[in-house]
């Protein structure tokens, strides 16, 4: 392990110039006064200038007791600077490197980035001035990063917020001097417009981007947003490819394979635009809303075109890769308090995404909104450098850099721990109160810990995750011994104690919540709330709008005893899940859905919405089954008899729907409006605004003894549904 008590830089090229002085101002950081620039032979670590490398590449050589750093490129000394930095620890004053750092280094994917849009939906991004980007593009490139992708701020179509410093374009165009200065690519997601024709759409993007220092890549959706038909959208593609090129004759137009949800076979029309006239489009991306599976849509470009991959790695719910996107079983407790963009680190389960795809793509620049996904950005770059780096690697080398002074093993500990946090029923999971814990005495054993936002901001996650915990068992306790209490007959006593005050400990977290959130709007401009950090709205990272809302159906049930008359009626709303023997309720958020379904189901999970979940909604509709077909095999039901079956949807009926189909093994129970006979009653008593429940019968001859195939489907909206019972007539 190479040990440095004093680190003598020596720069020998100009496109080095600013990495030696930047890799010695990052030491001196980490250890004062252990670095210098010097112009002395023996130097230990010596900046090199090697022609015979490509952009992308760099050398560490092993020279006398120090290195060689040799590239090409400015941005290729600071992944070298980047390689250092991984590796070193402290060691008793000195700085240490864990392993021999020197070999060759090539990336495996050609593009490796990430989307920090200048506008206001991103948590983080729309309070930074130029100098926060800058310093998180450096931060970037230690772990490879060759592409940075911001977004037009078009006045006609966007808003500002008061939290932005910078007008219109002025941002972009001004970091699109500092990429160049560091030799990054810029790349841009430019969506089109419906009130705009192909000869305005040029004309306005050509005056843009000729103000633009450099621009490397322009990225069209097809869809989300956008939503021209498909042989209009590569037209205009192919248009607007003319008007950059005349302005940045190297750029790259990749518009992607997203289809608008108004358009049927959009993709099928889009392959046949593209095979009649693919001129000036340079590459496909493929992302959420995709009109093909990956594996299809590489089968149907047969090769023609470079995919870039656009994942998605800041959302939790109501996207393309929800949390255990392959089971859909994230606890609707932590989903509702932390929402859609809360601080995520999923190092295990990207690294098994991005090994399911990475055969197929010449690289990726990540959908992001800000600061949350920070664990995952490092991660998915570190892999787009090098495939074969693992996880663990991966984490333990952005603890080393980012924490550095800091227990490495911990802090990687904290980060998989958070991983691991939500990880089946918080009631019942340790690892929750041994995050907290872990915080805490971090925060201990390394005050300056405090002034790390990346600390802090996973120290705010572990004290949600506790905070949920307690109120889910602290609230499932009290509806259990209110429910005792009703059984008895004794009805303002269990009224009580649903209405039991929160314990102290609880309290004190809460608070504590508040102040890390405070801290993070300091320190990073992290909008926590809409209120009072300008949050675009609480899905964008604004957790203390959703931190207190709803995880039981305490808040349900206490407004029905305050409306409800006697202990029978009371109960009903205690009761309303429960099922006799030879009977059967499924909620999608309560029971999850386990069995394969066709397609690609989405969850559009409401118990996040403050709107929604005030109160009125039970903890039963939480989420929603969105697909066009829905199967489950039932057992343990009783032949021989008709069931009354219940299904409560989301309420978006359209009334032009004719063919909303519910099958019982191959039976067709109802064809037709959807969604058929509305139950008035149980819908009054058990739904709020926004759902509504629909009921069947089930004629005894349908029924097995064995298992039963229920199946819902409806080809064009599909079957939006959150529960469903049933019960023996």
């Amino acid at each position: 392990m190479a040990e440095f008590k004093k680190i003598r830089i020596r720069n020998t090229a100009p496109s080095s110039a600013f990495a030696a002085e930047h890799f010695c101002i990052e030491l001196n950081k980490r250890i004062d006064g252990i670095a210098k620039i010097t112009e002395s032979d023996d130097a230990d670590i010596v900046f090199v200038s090697d022609g015979s490398l490509s952009k992308d590449d760099y050398n560490i050589v092993i020279s006398g007791t120090g290195y060689l750093f040799r590239a090409a490129s400015v941005r290729a000394f600071y992944y070298a600077v980047g390689r250092f930095l991984r590796k070193a620890v402290e060691a008793n004053g000195s700085l240490a490197l864990i392993c021999d750092i020197s070999g060759e280094y090539h990336p495996d994917k050609s593009i490796r980035g990430h989307q920090l849009g200048y506008r206001t939906t991103p948590n983080t991004y729309d309070a930074w001035s130029l100098d926060e980007y800058e310093r998180y593009y450096l931060d970037l490139m230690y772990f490879g990063v060759n592409t940075i992708e911001h977004i037009p701020l078009d006045d006609e179509h966007s808003s500002g917020n008061a939290l932005m410093r910078y007008k219109g374009n002025e941002l972009l165009i001004e970091s699109s001097e500092v990429l160049d200065r560091y030799d990054l690519d810029l790349s841009l997601w430019h969506p089109n417009y419906t009130d705009e024709t192909d000869e305005s759409a040029c004309k306005k993007r050509k005056k843009l981007y000729s103000r633009l220092k450099r621009l490397d890549y322009l990225f069209i959706p097809g869809g989300d947003p956008g939503s021209l038909p498909a042989d209009v959208f590569v037209k205009r593609c192919r248009e607007i490819s003319k008007a950059l090129k005349a302005v940045h004759p190297e750029a790259k137009l990749y518009p992607s394979a997203q289809a608008p949800h108004e358009y049927d076979n959009w993709g099928e029309e889009f392959i046949k635009a593209i095979d009649l006239d693919s001129d000036g489009i340079d590459g496909i991306i493929y992302g959420p809303n995709h009109a093909f599976l990956i594996d299809e849509l590489s089968e149907k470009l047969g090769g023609r075109f470079p995919l870039r991959f656009y994942p998605d790695i800041t959302h939790n719910v109501r996207c393309e890769y929800p949390v255990h996107y392959d089971k859909n079983d994230w606890h609707y407790a932590l989903a509702t308090c932390l929402g859609r963009e809360c601080t995520n680190p999923r190092p295990h389960e990207y690294f098994k995404l991005y090994k399911e795809i990475e055969k197929y793509f010449i690289g990726s620049v990540s959908y992001s909104e800000g600061i949350t996904d920070d664990v995952n950005k490092f991660l998915w770059s570190a892999l787009d450098y090098d495939s074969g780096i693992s996880a663990e690697e991966a984490v333990s080398d952005y603890a080393r850099t980012f924490f550095f002074g800091a227990d490495t093993e911990k802090i990687t500990e904290l980060i998989f721990g958070l991983e691991e946090n939500w990880q089946g029923n918080p009631a019942v999971n340790n690892s929750i109160e041994k995050c907290l814990s872990l915080s805490e005495s971090l925060l201990r054993d390394y005050p300056f810990l405090a002034y790390n936002w990346r600390f802090n901001q996973l120290y705010l996650r572990a004290a949600c995750d506790k905070l949920i915990k307690l109120r889910f068992v602290f609230e499932n306790d009290l509806i259990d011994r209110a429910k005792t209490e009703l059984v008895n007959g004794r009805f303002s006593e269990a009224a009580d104690i649903l209405k039991t005050d929160f314990t102290e400990e609880y309290r004190n977290l809460r608070r504590l919540i508040d102040i890390l959130a405070d801290m993070l709007f300091i320190q990073i401009g992290y909008q926590s709330d809409t209120e009072r950090y300008l949050a675009d709205n609480p899905e964008r990272g604004a957790i203390l709008d959703t931190i207190d809302l709803p995880v039981t159906d305490r808040a349900f049930l206490i407004t029905k005893a305050s409306k409800t008359a006697t202990v029978e009626e009371l109960l009903e709303y205690f009761n309303i899940n429960s099922v006799d023997a030879g009977e059967y309720y499924f909620s999608v958020a309560l029971n999850n859905v386990t069995d394969v379904q066709t397609g690609e189901p989405y969850f559009n999970f409401q118990g996040d919405r403050p709107k929604i979940n005030d109160g009125t909604l039970r903890t039963a509709l939480f989420n929603v089954f969105d697909n066009f077909v829905y199967s489950h095999i039932i057992t343990g039901l009783n032949s021989g008899c008709d069931y009354t079956l219940r299904v409560t949807y989301l309420d978006k009926r359209d009334l032009e729907v004719d063919s909303h189909r519910i099958t019982v093994n191959g039976n067709t129970v109802y064809c037709g409006v959807q969604f058929g006979e509305i139950d008035e009653e149980y819908t009054r008593k058990f739904c709020r605004e926004g759902f509504v429940t629909a009921k069947y019968t089930i004629p005894a001859g349908y029924i097995n003894s064995g298992e039963n195939i229920l199946e819902f489907s409806e080809p064009r909206m599909g079957i939006m549904f959150a529960e469903y019972s049933m019960k023996k007539q």
